[in-house]
């Protein structure tokens, strides 16, 4: 009689909740629990993927905006005054110094 009482004291308390019926009435919650875990990953993937979107697109309009900077500023140099007139001078253009004169419109009925 000690050596029964001894192996049901001496049994592993966890032996009994893990048996082969505990697991299949658990399936469904294992395969929710496996659904889930997919879905965290997938979503970890996901949020990665848009960080670097977000991160290249940064940097691309960053340069965007150092070029439109460079191109102003090009354009405003050339639009001074100077600059025109040393443009126009291989076309043969010079800047008149005569005082313009108004055209007078002839009216023909």
């Amino acid at each position: 009689m000690a050596e029964e009482t001894k192996n049901t004291t001496g049994k592993n308390p966890l032996k009994g909740m893990f048996n082969y019926q505990w697991i299949v009435k658990n399936i469904p919650f294992f395969l929710f629990l496996s659904v889930l875990a997919v879905l965290y990953i997938a979503n970890g993937h996901r949020s990665d993927k848009t960080i670097r979107r977000i991160n290249n697109t940064s940097s691309e309009l960053k340069e965007l905006q150092y070029e439109y900077k460079t191109l102003k500023s090009e354009v405003m140099f050339r639009s001074q005054e100077a600059q025109i007139v040393k443009a126009a001078e291989p076309l043969g253009l010079k800047v008149s110094r005569d005082m313009p004169e108004r055209l007078k419109r002839i009216h023909t009925n």
